[in-house]
């Protein structure tokens, strides 16, 4: 069978068991667990994961607290989740969405790294996610729904819908995110090609989170802790929101000035504690391209490219900014409300 008829035939996701192999404590608010399992070998984009975005399938917990046993998925022509959303609610676990931090899928027995933000309020309740990860050992079962690697034999990692990082022929990037943002910037600036520069602007809880980062490009890389020095913790995004303001500052930056000074269209507003503010390139309607500054200028074909991703709030003033104040064009730009203050998020 040729590898174009196997992609046509083959699911794009598929659902992996796997087990806790190690867990390492990164810093006072990260914790990575390596996942492992000889079904990983199907597991892949045929490229850099860079942002790859995965689905946890959280186990419930009986009234003794045991783990109840993983669902199980038959990846049935209807789709997973839609499968996920027949199971009995008190079985079928949580689902949370995770960034593949690093892998090792062409190891004997192969393995995916997924680094965990622990958040926890005064009390030390957190998420399903965070309890879990707070408790998780070795040998912990877990599903992972991601990308079947023999869908992608013919394509690249472009094809998968869980990749937002597309900067097309840009050679000068920004990448912002708070903690939640850490891992994929993480990974997409381990896997940036050496000719590209620029900034990546990191918020996290304190300054013990700071993590070592490497890069092959000339990208200058600043942490930000919120709970700095002074002796108080700073409002969510604040410092994120400076930082982006001082790197991109505006009229016209980037050589894209228009007439009018730099100013760019109001973008559409979106009630973020309603609904998700995902905005990319590849995502984009007809009707949005068209209202952007240059219509007819296909996505990536302009020197700069923007990754912005974390509390939804704080991500919608950005995308403001940079696109009405400094008039990026909304094509070069990508914007995530990976997760809202008070609402639980997929």
């Amino acid at each position: 069978m040729k590898t174009r008829d196997i992609a046509a035939t083959e699911p794009m996701t598929l659902a992996f068991e796997v087990t806790v192999s190690s867990v390492q404590e990164l810093s006072p608010n990260f914790r990575r667990i390596t996942f492992g399992g000889y079904c990983l070998r199907d597991f892949g984009v045929n490229g850099d994961t860079r942002d790859l975005r995965i689905k946890l399938m959280i186990p419930s917990l009986a009234e003794d607290g045991a783990e109840l046993p993983l669902p199980v998925f038959e990846m049935t022509q209807s789709g997973w989740y839609r499968e996920w959303l027949a199971m009995d609610p008190a079985e079928r676990g949580s689902m949370r969405t995770y960034t593949v931090r690093q892998s090792r899928l062409d190891s004997v027995y192969p393995e995916i790294d997924v680094d965990f933000v622990m958040h926890f309020d005064a009390d030390g309740h957190g998420g399903p996610a965070a309890n879990w990860a707070r408790n998780a050992k070795p040998g912990d079962a877990i599903t992972i729904i991601g990308p079947n690697n023999r869908h992608a034999q013919c394509y690249t990692a472009e094809i998968y819908g869980g990749i937002e990082w597309r900067p097309g022929m840009a050679q000068r990037i920004l990448l912002a995110g708070d903690e939640t943002a850490v891992p994929a910037i993480s990974a997409i600036l381990e896997s940036l090609p050496s000719y590209m520069t620029g900034h990546a602007f990191l918020e996290v809880p304190e300054a013990g989170d700071f993590l070592e980062l490497t890069s092959p490009a000339d990208v200058e890389i600043t942490w930000l802790a919120r709970g700095a020095a002074i002796g108080r913790s700073r409002p969510h995004g604040e410092l994120l929101q400076q930082a982006v303001r001082s790197a991109v500052p505006e009229p016209g930056w980037v050589g894209i000035k228009a007439s009018d000074g730099g100013a760019g269209p109001e973008p559409e507003d979106v009630n973020v504690d309603v609904d998700i503010l995902w905005e990319t390139p590849a995502r984009m309607e007809t009707a949005e391209i068209e209202a952007t500054k240059n219509p007819d200028m296909p996505a990536g074909a302009m020197p700069f490219y923007a990754w912005i991703a974390g509390e939804a709030a704080v991500i919608k003033d950005m995308r403001r900014y940079l696109v009405r104040d400094v008039g990026i064009d909304r094509k070069q730009v990508a914007f995530m409300g990976y997760w809202r203050q008070g609402k639980a998020e997929l």
